[in-house]
């Protein structure tokens, strides 16, 4: 099968979606779901021979059988504190198979103003709510994973804050895959509206259970308004057998501020796409990245940042790491529309290879429309300084250690803008444990 077909199997998961939606279902939202299942059908899967695949063959997922998980994971609470942030106090969704598990969060505290609820409960009791934003920034012109997501979506997160409404505790949304035959696949959505001049930081976070094998397909729409401040951390740690596609949808008005903070160091197949549309002046976007690919590992990051209004800034610092036969790709976009006058975007990709069969691919990319701008971009692919690694030696540090204290350094120019120490402390320890260095160790410790 080629992978930009659909197989039998998803056709007919797909037609299960045209003929079987619940009755009671809001009709604006059937429309868009089925709507959604028409183009994934006629899109199929992306095949390399699309400029936005060419770095990625998503065969090893269109090929596999992967249906809706049926049975209900018994998980325990110990378990689930075993995946988090250690010392992280925060408001918690914990999802299992991209299910809503309400009997191992925690949402207690929450202030007036402020909605944290799974995307099953809005759509049973409040659907016409989220009419205006579900489905309104998410597009499906560069994958049609996004439309697959719409399709077959059953549960997610919804966090709205109102006018003014400021969260102090973080939302931490751990989304954990579980061992299943056959292997499942599982679509979570991840709602966020932070209204005019809310502040909040959000978590989301995608580890596994003991032999998880499954396939994680997510969108996330954030909508910033005028003022709003958000705070996003994506944290993919999957098991290495595991699959994940992402989609990442920002949209800001004016004088908004996103933060993201995107790592992944797990999975065995990954894709994850950010676009951010800054729509209105004063509008500002940080994008912090950071990948450790090894094994046989794939991990494949597209951002886009449109700039389509003036006075608007973009700063992007995105790091790769390769060893074993692992492979990275990083591709940035920034595009500045005509008008869109004294822009500020500045992009810097850099990427550290640690052995001579890992390969990583990076390409950013400048569109300007505009003529009274200030933008920059620049791209590395190369070993540790051998220069550096002298001196350390020369200072009596063995060889092993001097690598591992070379490789945290230059991961953490991105962990280190992290503001929730819980959560870089635990990526610095996986991290730690998933380099060959012992050294790493040592400076962690």
């Amino acid at each position: 099968m080629s992978a930009n077909a659909l197989s039998q199997h998803y056709a007919e998961q797909v037609q299960q979606v045209q003929d079987g939606l619940p009755a009671d279902l809001p009709e604006w939202l059937a429309g868009r779901r089925r709507g959604a299942a028409q183009r994934f059908a006629a899109a199929g899967f992306p095949d390399p021979r699309q400029e936005e695949w060419k770095y990625t063959n998503v065969r090893p997922i269109a090929t596999k059988p992967f249906a809706t998980a049926e049975v209900v994971v018994p998980v325990s609470p110990e378990t689930i504190a075993g995946l988090g942030f250690e010392g992280m106090d925060a408001h918690r969704m914990v999802f299992v198979d991209g299910r809503f598990r309400p009997e191992l969060s925690d949402l207690d505290g929450l202030p007036d103003g402020a909605v944290v609820r799974s995307l099953s409960g809005m759509l049973g009791s409040e659907a016409d709510r989220l009419e205006p934003l579900l489905g309104t920034l998410a597009h499906d012109r560069f994958s049609s994973f996004a439309a697959a997501n719409m399709a077959f979506m059953n549960d997610g997160a919804v966090i709205m804050l109102g006018r003014g409404v400021r969260l102090e505790r973080p939302v931490h949304l751990l989304l954990a895959g579980s061992a299943g035959t056959p292997a499942a696949w599982h679509h979570p959505r991840v709602l966020v509206h932070a209204a005019e001049d809310s502040e909040v930081t959000i978590v989301e976070h995608y580890a596994d259970l003991e032999g998880a094998n499954g396939f994680t397909n997510t969108v996330t729409e954030l909508r910033a308004e005028a003022g709003a401040q958000v705070r996003h951390y994506l944290v993919q740690d999957h098991a290495d057998s595991a699959y994940h596609i992402g989609s990442v949808f920002v949209q800001q008005r004016r004088d908004s501020r996103v933060t993201s903070h995107n790592v992944n160091l797990g999975g065995r197949l990954v894709r994850h796409d950010l676009n951010i549309d800054l729509t209105e002046p004063g509008a500002e976007i940080e994008l912090n990245g950071l990948f450790l690919v090894g094994g046989r590992q794939h991990v494949d990051t597209h951002t886009r940042v449109h700039h389509s209004s003036p006075h608007t800034t973009s700063r992007e610092q995105y790091r790769g790491i390769g060893q074993g036969h692992g492979r990275g790709v990083f591709k940035g976009r920034v595009l500045v529309e005509r008008g869109a006058q004294k822009t500020d975007a500045q992009q810097h990709s850099a990427n550290l290879l640690l052995s001579p069969n890992a390969e990583i691919d990076t390409k950013p990319e400048l569109e300007i429309y505009a003529d009274d701008v200030k933008c920059a971009h620049g791209a590395t692919v190369g070993q540790l300084d051998e220069t550096s690694l002298y001196y350390l030696r020369s200072r009596g540090i063995d060889a092993e250690a001097a690598r591992g204290m070379l490789v945290f350094a230059f991961a953490d120019e991105v962990l280190e803008r992290m503001g929730l120490a819980p959560i870089r402390t635990s990526i610095e320890r996986r991290l730690a444990a998933r380099l060959p260095e012992a050294g790493v160790m040592e400076v962690i410790a």
